[in-house]
């Protein structure tokens, strides 16, 4: 009997601790799923111009995200950046700086400066610890304690020896205060120390099946003007003056369950008119954003068509190998057209870009929102032609193929020999062609090879690459490596892994 007792106990007690086990769990789990699902929080930073935001703003990010010069409103356009410190993740946005009301972006800014503070959850207001509180300081605190949100006031460049106390500050009215010299990194510890107090746990995993489009093209094209309405938003300033756009705008949506980043970039005017200090900063950011992008509308104006920097910048992008789609923009101003004044001009742009006839072409406008929506569909389709892969079997029959009917030509005893070929990997698809005496194969013949893949498979929208590896080279080389002559390089195990798969 009291063994009978005894186990029951045991078994009440043990269910217990496993139901209380289960508990915990779920509700760790629960926890988890509410701080993966919440959004980020946001922490904007206003104030006067050349108060050091877009330095203190580089050194929370970790990174030179935003242009940073001793001219006063360097920076133009709201610039934003994700923030990990300890546990928390939240977005940081780096706003233009209030300065002379008869600015002509004065109060483009000002407006930027409103939607940022009332989207925000917690504002940093940044003043010049070496100048006392001005008027632009007072109307920035004051637009600041308006909005009811956490407020933290923070004293930049006091690492100089002209900087005033904290005293000197107290007449904005922001209680809480940091001291911070954003050149030599001190009190950024602090000031994230603060924030992330104000601030709840959150945490935001990246989609690995981002799609970034870059806009690209001379300056005042239409660019920022095609960035907001794609993005549904006054995302950027817009101008008549060229040169409005100087650091990278970005932003996100959601097209057919597809997230797209859209990356606005500044214009790009021929080398001998690019001006020393900012324009070369902006120039360069916009060549990393061709890098960075998956795709790249190449904007062009409908009034000034057929230009040689526009061809350079076609170029740019094929040689970095990504997609391309020639956008002409502000459809809308052609005066008296018709039915057939697109179908007069598609024929001269085409003979202009002859060297990407893969690119495709369509004509826009921002104002009237023509085809906008249609380069959403052109981008995606795009990037699936760019992941799609082809089996080395339906390669190398296409191959034979193209030989038997149209033998490559050499000089005499060095015919090139075209064996097989491989797709090494996609976006942009690249092959690779294996022969001997290729270093005579004439560069018509390799079009005449890309013309006869694009025929066979969809790749518009993309360049397709070719390289040639000469099986007498690659032998030659290999018994280097054995005899100990050469190194085995990165490149050497990759070729011969081709070559495996292949066989």
């Amino acid at each position: 009997m009291f063994l009978y007792h005894f186990i029951c106990y045991w078994s009440i007690l043990w269910n217990t601790q496993i139901i209380v086990f289960t508990l915990a769990i779920s509700r760790y789990l629960c926890y988890t799923i509410s701080i993966m699902a919440a959004k980020l929080p946001m922490v904007a930073i206003i104030g006067r111009a050349n108060a050091g935001k877009s330095s203190l703003f580089n050194r929370m990010v970790r990174s030179q995200q935003a242009i940073v010069a001793r001219e006063a409103g360097t920076t133009r356009d709201n610039v934003t950046g994700k923030v990990q410190y300890q546990d928390h993740q939240f977005w940081l946005v780096d706003t233009a700086g209030l300065k002379d009301p008869l600015d002509e972006f004065e109060a483009t800014i000002q407006h930027q400066i409103d939607d940022a503070a009332e989207a925000a959850d917690v504002i940093i207001v940044v003043v010049d610890s070496t100048e006392y509180p001005g008027d632009e300081d007072r109307m920035v605190a004051k637009k600041a304690l308006k909005s009811k949100k956490p407020v933290i006031l923070v004293t930049n460049k006091a690492d100089l020896k002209t900087s005033l106390p904290d005293t000197e500050f107290r007449c904005l009215g922001i209680s809480d205060s940091i001291r911070t010299s954003a050149e030599h990194n001190s009190g950024i510890a602090e000031l994230l120390t603060k924030i992330t107090d104000l601030i709840p746990i959150a945490r935001e995993s990246e989609p690995d099946d981002v799609v970034r489009i870059a806009l690209i093209g001379r300056p005042n094209v239409g660019k920022s003007h095609l960035f907001n309405t794609l993005a549904g938003k006054q995302q950027a300033l817009v101008a008549n003056i060229a040169g409005t756009t100087r650091d990278l705008g970005r932003t996100r949506v959601t097209f057919h369950r597809q997230t797209l980043e859209l990356i606005d970039t500044a214009g790009v005017r021929r080398q001998g008119k690019q001006e020393v200090g900012i324009e070369k900063f902006s120039v360069l950011r916009t060549l990393q954003a061709i890098e960075e992008a998956d795709v790249c509308f190449l904007l062009m104006d409908v009034g000034e068509l057929n230009t040689q920097l526009d061809q350079r910048l076609a170029g740019l992008i094929n040689e970095a190998g990504k997609g391309l789609v020639l956008v002409v923009s502000k459809w809308d101003s052609v005066e008296g057209k018709d039915a057939f004044t697109r179908d007069a001009l598609a024929p001269k742009i085409a003979h202009s870009f002859d060297f990407v006839p893969w690119a495709p072409l369509i004509f826009t406008s921002s104002v009237t929102g023509q085809n906008v929506t249609k380069l959403f569909e052109l981008a995606t389709d795009i990037i699936t032609r760019r992941n799609q892969a082809t089996k080395t079997r339906v390669l190398n029959d296409l191959l034979q193929q193209a030989v038997q009917k149209h033998p490559p030509a050499g000089l005499k005893n060095s015919h090139p020999k075209l064996r097989y070929m491989v797709q090494t990997d996609t976006a942009p698809p690249w092959f690779v062609i294996y022969g001997s005496n290729l270093k005579f194969v004439h560069w018509s013949y390799k079009r005449y090879l890309e013309r006869l893949l694009r025929e066979t498979y969809d790749y518009s929208g993309t360049p397709v690459k070719f390289s040639y590896r000469d099986e007498k080279q690659i032998k030659a080389n290999r018994e280097r490596i054995a005899k100990g002559l050469e190194p085995v390089t990165k490149a050497y195990k990759q070729r011969k892994k081709a070559e495996q798969s292949a066989k």
